[in-house]
């Protein structure tokens, strides 16, 4: 994760404005620059809001970049569940300080 100062992992996504008051406080998920959707505030604390679903997204294109599953037998679902596994336990299983990145599932649709 990394701290907001140089802005340079939100300037690549160039639909989300920093808000002055997360500029110094909010924490990025590295790698997840398409997946940011705002940011919010928790307890006074500046939070990056990220779409869940689309770090899935991400996680999967990755996987399938790396030569380990380049293999033919990966199906789709094994790496669907690779990324869900990775997710839950490197990325939102961690506590960085109050603020961390809020990664949000809408189950609306």
């Amino acid at each position: 994760m990394g701290k907001m100062k140089d802005k340079a992992i939100v300037e690549r996504n160039k639909k989300i404005e920093v808000p002055e008051y997360a500029e110094d406080q909010a924490l990025l998920a590295d790698g997840f620059e398409d997946a940011l959707i705002g940011f919010g505030t928790h307890f006074n604390h500046a939070v990056a809001i990220y779409d869940y679903d689309k770090c899935i997204d991400i996680l999967i294109a990755m996987f399938k970049k790396d030569a380990e599953f380049e293999r033919k037998d990966v199906e789709q679902r094994d790496l669907y569940l690779e990324a869900i596994e990775y997710m839950d336990f490197n990325v939102t299983g961690g506590w960085v300080g109050p603020n961390t990145p809020v990664f949000l599932r809408d189950r609306r649709g």
